[in-house]
């Protein structure tokens, strides 16, 4: 079986900085990757760069049978991106919402009301679903959020930080529903902090820290590699237990608007 993921040497280099050093690394039909390190490790670029968001700097990667580089937009019709931030307009339904990006993918008519009843049910907002997405809670926007990336049904799912800051119901409802998309046969990239939650959902893990993939394996073969009780620990074997704050000085002033 040909993986879906396929990373040769990904580089990428800002002014001179390098993001993300020659990295390599498989993601298998079907399987949880969880792709982890700590903050400006290099995991957002790499995500950037495998979903056609930002061109590497050198090597390639394949994804969906298709190359980053020279098949963009064959790659984007074949994954399905839910970023940390919520990427929905408040003022809309949920159905106004999704019908929005559905359409966005070309979807139109029967196949689309269909796609969104059948989504709307899974993350069970069905009876919200004419209720503006602004007044929902942080909960249901983050379902809603899962399944606006899932309205084309793709075959490679990115998920980043899917539970970050919600409550503890919603966390295992949207832990539920990725191992449901597993069993349907979708192959899931998962970035989190939680290391709980990677070591229980992922199949295999790649941990990356100053740009470079320091471990590639199963969660269990890790732990048992470096004699640590929990992936939490393994984790911190590998990249320590410094601090890692960071602050620019450039000051932006403005309004930071949520819903």
């Amino acid at each position: 079986m040909d993986p879906m993921i396929i990373a040769e040497n990904l580089t990428k280099k800002f002014n001179g900085f390098t993001a993300v050093d020659h990295i390599s690394f498989k993601v298998e039909k079907g399987e949880i990757f969880g792709f982890l390190g700590p903050n400006g490790a290099g995991k957002s670029t790499t995500i950037r760069m495998l979903c056609t968001l930002t061109k590497p700097t050198e090597g390639t990667a394949i994804v969906g049978g298709y190359d980053i580089i020279k098949q963009p937009e064959q790659v984007r019709k074949v994954i399905g991106l839910v970023a940390e931030k919520l990427i929905l307009y408040p003022q809309l339904t949920a159905v106004e919402n999704l019908k929005f990006f559905g359409k966005l993918y070309g979807l139109r008519g029967k196949q689309l009301e269909e796609r969104i009843k059948e989504l709307l049910d899974m993350v069970l907002l069905t009876r919200f679903k004419d209720f503006p997405v602004g007044g929902y809670s942080s909960g249901m926007r983050q379902r809603l959020n899962i399944v606006r990336g899932l309205i084309h049904d793709p075959e490679i799912i990115f998920l980043d930080e899917p539970t970050a800051m919600l409550d503890p119901q919603s966390v295992q409802f949207i832990r539920d529903l990725i191992k449901n998309l597993k069993k349907n046969g979708k192959t899931i990239v998962l970035t989190t902090h939680i290391m709980e939650e990677a070591e229980l959902l992922s199949d295999k893990v790649g941990i990356i820290d100053h740009g470079k993939i320091i471990a590639l394996d199963s969660p269990e073969n890790l732990k048992r590699k470096y004699n640590c009780a929990s992936l939490h620990e393994v984790f911190l074997e590998l990249t320590g237990r410094t601090l890692r704050d960071s602050a620019s000085n450039n000051m932006r002033i403005g309004v930071i608007r949520g819903f």
